[in-house]
């Protein structure tokens, strides 16, 4: 009993004293490093940071793009079925520190200007992956070897102008409400191609706003159980195929989930897998949930804004 409380401490503060975010993106395999966290520099791709901290509370402005969170001067091609690589590391270049939560990644649509000059307060956004444990072990654990989460952009996106927002949930310390830490970082981009997809209204959500901290895959012992199912936070994965996103992905995802090789296709809503740096050709992908109740939601002023009468299906 002595030692355990005397671990416990130690656990904790170790926690409080690492943290990250994403250092580098590589998309289609060429990288755009930086900015460092609180660097003062708006020279690129991603946004800055103020602290490697996490945000605390599901209700907090930071859990959109991160703390204190400042656009970038540029933006990066990309197109429909670009391979987009997020390397997370602790702020001083040290390995990723948490090994427990799930990875998911959203998407938001800047209308007709720069998303170097876009204001994404209020803005709504839809969820285009989602990574959580397989066989009991996290996808997010592998970021501690220095891999990088790889998410893959749908195949059928229309063009335009977007954010991807990639967002780490580490619940080692989520058994009391709060105790959920949110890593969110934004990248922006210019979406070339021919797709015709767009989300429907009630694929859009707010962020914050789209999750609670009483929410059951935000409150919850992770060490608890294992093997039980895990309950993603937010909205369904999006399909943007022409069918229907309630249809096509699930509340839960199952811990006995049998992982597939990387050369299996995740179809239009985007295959997220983890890629060492190192080595290219290894790759694992993670499952997906295959349905969800969603609630209606009001269309984002930005999708009112687009005429997409072209593009439905």
């Amino acid at each position: 009993m002595m030692k355990a409380s005397f671990f416990l401490p130690l656990l904790a503060a170790s926690y409080v004293a690492a943290h990250g975010y994403v250092q580098k993106v590589t998309i289609d395999g060429t990288e755009y490093t930086g900015p460092t966290v609180d660097s003062g520099s708006t020279d690129g791709i991603t946004r800055e940071i103020s602290t490697q901290d996490p945000v605390k509370g599901a209700t907090n402005s930071d859990l959109t793009c991160g703390p204190g969170s400042t656009a970038g001067t540029q933006v990066a091609d990309a197109n429909p079925g670009s391979t987009i690589e997020f390397l997370w590391t602790g702020a001083s270049g040290s390995a990723w520190p948490h090994n427990v939560g799930p990875m998911m990644t959203y998407m938001t649509n800047c209308g007709s200007s720069s998303c170097a000059d876009y204001d994404t307060n209020g803005t709504e956004w839809f969820k285009i992956d989602e990574v959580g444990r397989t066989d009991g072990t996290w996808g997010q654990a592998a970021l501690m070897t220095g891999t990088a989460a790889n998410v893959t952009i749908p195949s059928n996106l229309a063009p335009g102008n977007y954010i991807i927002r990639h967002e780490i949930i580490a619940l080692q310390l989520a058994q009391t409400e709060g105790g959920a830490e949110f890593y969110a970082s934004c990248t922006q981009l210019k979406v070339g191609g021919s797709g015709t997809g767009t989300p429907s209204s009630s694929d859009l959500v707010q962020l914050p706003g789209a999750y609670s901290d009483t929410d059951p895959g935000i409150l919850i012992d992770v060490y608890d159980d294992t093997t039980a199912s895990y309950t993603f936070p937010g909205p369904a994965v999006v399909d943007l195929s022409g069918g229907s996103s309630s249809a096509s992905a699930s509340a839960t995802q199952s811990a006995s989930a049998t992982s597939t090789s990387s050369s299996t296709s995740s179809g239009s809503t985007g295959g997220c897998k983890l890629r060492k740096r190192t080595n290219t050709n290894s790759t694992a992908v993670l499952t997906k949930r295959e349905t969800v109740a969603k609630r209606p939601r009001h269309v984002s002023r930005i999708m009112r804004g687009l005429d997409f009468s072209s593009h439905r299906h």
